[in-house]
């Protein structure tokens, strides 16, 4: 006999708060997303890491049907926890990469979220979510029921790897999210491609039609972030700016190191 949407729920909730608890440890690494017009930092992406500082696609591959709700929200409480302690300034935003497929409630599988951030003391309109323009893909209701319970929860919502897909304009137009993150194979090399240049260009303006912030990620070269930023795009993030990092965040250092590289390039580069 099928088991109907209301059992299915259930069960995944059973297996979220009473399943066995997660045989592996994980640490948080923090990336740093500027704001070039306030040239400052304006949040931080939470990134999993190894306790160890192993890779992330080294704890992910520890997942399945078992754990991965349990880890879905011991991620989210985690980076909750980390950012308060790490981070050192109160207006910066957190951003938290989520799977999907391990929400199968939106209203049911936040609670612990919303436990940790009033815990922490942290607004939630400071606290951005993620997802990939690949599992808009494999199930775009879905995601349209999270963003839609995201928002009205008092979260940012944010769309990552944007042109790295096949969804299309369309599935982003159902669903707009309030920032969407360029991936980095439209930023590479944009200073020297027509073609990806004009991407860009068709981009700011349908996020300035639409009241959606752009963010370019994986800006690695000053001709990059300046060619971006003459296009009107605020946010940027990427090792032009820091890595991923376990240490203790120092925001105001990021701007200053970023530009200080400028300044110390030889004159043939």
């Amino acid at each position: 006999m099928p088991v109907s949407g209301a059992e299915d729920a259930v069960v995944k909730c059973v297996a979220c708060r009473d399943g066995a608890d997660l045989d592996f440890a994980f640490d948080m690494a923090f990336q740093p997303i500027v704001d070039a017009a306030r040239r400052s930092v304006w949040g931080y992406e939470a990134l999993v890491r190894g306790p160890n500082g192993e890779s992330a696609a080294s704890v992910l591959a520890r997942l399945n049907d078992q754990n991965r709700y349990k880890f879905d929200q011991a991620c989210r409480v985690k980076a909750i926890e980390t950012a308060r302690a790490r981070f050192d300034r109160p207006d910066l935003y957190l951003s938290i990469n989520f799977l999907p497929n391990a929400v199968y409630e939106p209203a049911a599988c936040i609670r612990a979220t919303m436990q940790a951030a009033k815990k922490a003391d942290f607004p939630l309109s400071r606290i951005m979510f993620e997802f990939t323009e690949d599992e808009f893909i494999r199930d775009a209701a879905h995601v349209n029921a999270i963003v839609r319970a995201y928002k009205e929860f008092g979260f940012l919502t944010a769309l990552d790897d944007f042109g790295a897909g096949y969804a299309g304009l369309s599935r982003f137009v159902e669903t707009q999210t309030d920032l969407i993150k360029i991936d980095m194979g439209l930023v590479r090399g944009v200073e020297a491609s027509r073609a990806r240049r004009a991407v860009v260009r068709g981009l700011v303006v349908m996020a300035k039609d639409l009241g959606v912030e752009l963010l370019a990620e994986g800006v690695e070269t000053h001709e990059e972030f300046d060619v971006l930023s003459d296009m009107g795009i605020r946010l940027f993030q990427g090792y032009l700016f820091a890595k991923p990092t376990r240490s203790a965040l120092d925001s105001g250092a990021v701007w200053a190191q970023a530009m200080a590289s400028r300044r110390t390039l030889a004159p043939n580069g």
